[in-house]
């Protein structure tokens, strides 16, 4: 699980940063007072409209999360369970190639061979552990990407119908020390999330 851990960190490193900024003054208040603040330099303090997502309610919701979860998870298992039945093979020709030396049924020779062998069998598990581990964190920045980009693309067709300017991520322990959840957009961006993917499979 230790490799789940890490998708969901990295997904909240990225989507705690502002996802959408689309208006920086508000056109409602008079331009007079606008011109004013750019007479003096300053900068003009335009009203923000400003939303948040719970991601870890998100994550525990999200359709696509769990199918990429899974997919993971099976490979994850695959690949492990390989490496299991080859390393129990090696034990046990270590255990015969120990057995058959002290019982001398083994000359020096043939004894000096198979140690070869052996320690040969023994560099290709190390080498394959490393190379399994390599395919999981490929793996891990697939599925990163993938649900980066959908919450991302889902975003931007949310927003058309809303005019944010902020979406903001919040979850527990996250950067946001308050929020009030009368912002609080996650069950409709949830619903929306999850009729688009479930969309996306039927076609």
């Amino acid at each position: 699980m230790k490799h789940l851990s890490l998708v969901i960190n990295v997904i909240l490193g990225v989507a705690v940063a502002v996802l959408f900024v689309l208006h920086f003054t508000d056109p409602g208040i008079p331009e007079e007072i606008r011109a004013e603040y750019e007479e003096r330099g300053e900068f003009f303090p335009a009203s923000l409209d400003i939303v948040y997502v719970n991601f870890d309610t998100l994550l525990e919701n999200y359709d696509m999360f769990f199918d990429l979860q899974r997919e993971f998870l099976e490979k994850q298992q695959k690949l492990e369970g390989d490496l299991s039945t080859r390393s129990r093979r090696y034990e046990r020709q270590v255990a015969d190639f120990q057995d058959r030396v002290q019982k001398g049924l083994m000359t020096r020779s043939q004894a000096q061979q198979r140690e070869l062998e052996l320690m040969q069998v023994q560099q290709e598990l190390m080498q394959m552990s490393e190379q399994f581990s390599i395919e999981l964190r490929e793996e891990e920045q697939v599925m990163n990407r993938q649900l980066q980009h959908s919450i991302y693309e889902f975003l931007e067709e949310f927003n058309r119908m809303h005019n944010y300017q902020y979406v903001l991520s919040h979850s527990f322990g996250g950067p946001l020390l308050y929020v009030d959840k009368n912002l609080d957009v996650t069950r409709e961006v949830i619903e929306g999330l999850n009729r688009r993917y479930g969309e996306s499979r039927r076609r």
